[in-house]
């Protein structure tokens, strides 16, 4: 049905067509399955719906987007929905800036009031079935893009279009943005005020994650002075230096499994 994702105990699901253009990958939890002991989450530029079981009942958590890594002890899996949005996308389909998020998984409940209730209940009603919680997920989500202005619209893709160019740019941070800016006829100060009420974080926070995530794909494929140019960085001490300021090991340490001490995953 999928690939396998991190720790071997989630699954890719197919995302909506309609929803294609707001998340960027939906997984689920593979109840059941063996789990590593530590499970490790990586810096992500992202904000991610996670629908979750707790206890007889089903929530929703808006986990924002992640500066540091963080490692965790797994017992166990339980049932749950994780829906990545695209960087840029969280505030359209959220509602809220989503800069207060960084760092922090919140209850949607806190973000939607009533309406974040109602959404709970409706996917504790259907129960541990993906396909049913995506379908749920889909309606909600796209019932909030159809509410959204054409003034929100234009921004929102403004923002979109400058991750992509972000992305896209293997030259070291302020270039990227300043470049960025130049494409898009937007001044960097407004690119950056836009930028961070849209995703959380500034874009050169956000190039500085998308690097380290560029480097984590390939670090065990290829030497690390290669892999320091071609990520865009000015050598590989530099690289070094913000993949232990992100990852709390360095380069070498984490390819060969020396972690940070692992905390106990709630």
């Amino acid at each position: 049905m999928g690939t396998v994702l991190n720790d071997g105990s989630e699954r890719v699901l197919p995302v909506p067509a309609a929803l294609r253009p707001w998340i960027s990958q939906l997984s689920t939890a593979a109840v059941g399955e063996p789990v590593v002991p530590v499970r490790t989450e990586v810096p992500d530029t992202a904000t991610a719906l996670v629908v979750r079981a707790s206890g007889d009942r089903q929530e929703v958590v808006v986990m924002g987007p992640r500066t540091h890594a963080a490692y965790f002890e797994v017992s166990r899996v339980p049932f749950c929905v994780k829906a990545r949005l695209r960087p840029g996308r969280a505030r359209a389909l959220l509602g809220v800036p989503p800069r207060g998020l960084v760092d922090r998984a919140v209850p949607l409940d806190d973000l939607w009031g009533a309406a974040g209730d109602r959404l709970a209940e409706a996917l504790s009603d259907v129960g541990p079935d993906a396909a049913a919680v995506v379908e749920l997920l889909e309606k909600t989500l796209i019932g909030q893009v159809s509410a959204l202005s054409g003034q929100d619209l234009a921004r929102d893709e403004l923002v979109h279009s400058a991750t992509s160019a972000l992305t896209a740019l293997a030259i070291p941070g302020p270039r990227r943005v300043r470049t960025t800016a130049r494409r898009l006829n937007v001044s960097e100060r407004h690119l950056r005020n836009l930028f961070t009420d849209a995703v959380g974080i500034p874009p050169k926070h956000f190039a500085r994650i998308d690097r380290l995530r560029h480097v984590l794909t390939r670090a065990s494929q290829q030497s690390l002075t290669h892999l320091a140019v071609e990520a865009g960085y000015y050598d590989q001490s530099h690289m070094t230096a913000e993949f232990r300021r992100m990852m709390g090991v360095s380069p070498g340490a984490f390819i060969t499994g020396q972690l940070p001490a692992a905390t106990r995953c709630r």
